[in-house]
């Protein structure tokens, strides 16, 4: 069944599917956005349909004062939090990423 065929009739039906599945990440880390430009880490314990999450052991990576949109190396832990979902921009697992270098870059010399 294609993408198209499951939101028709889950329309039709009138009850809304979740596009997110993140019973896949229950019991593990993740890394999760909020509005705002807050970003903390921690284990999903839970979630609903409307990406209420709860963390444990969640800890915030703290703001740079000078440039708000920027986090620091620094953090504070928050332990057992929720996370409304009407602030999540992001959910994305700690393990299993890597970080690289930003393709689009100029090198200073060009």
């Amino acid at each position: 069944m294609g993408a198209q065929t499951r939101f028709k009739s889950s329309v039709q039906s009138g009850r809304k599917e979740t596009v997110l599945d993140l019973a896949k990440f229950v019991d593990k880390g993740v890394q999760v956005k909020l509005t705002g430009g807050r970003q903390v880490t921690g284990t999903l314990k839970g979630y609903d349909q409307l990406l209420n999450l709860v963390l444990d052991e969640a800890t915030e990576f703290l703001r740079d004062p000078e440039d708000p949109l920027k986090t620091t190396d620094q953090t504070r832990r928050l332990g057992l939090i929720v996370c409304r979902g009407t602030a999540v921009m992001l959910v994305s697992p700690t393990e299993g990423t890597d970080e690289i270098a930003n393709p689009f870059v100029q090198p200073d010399g060009a």
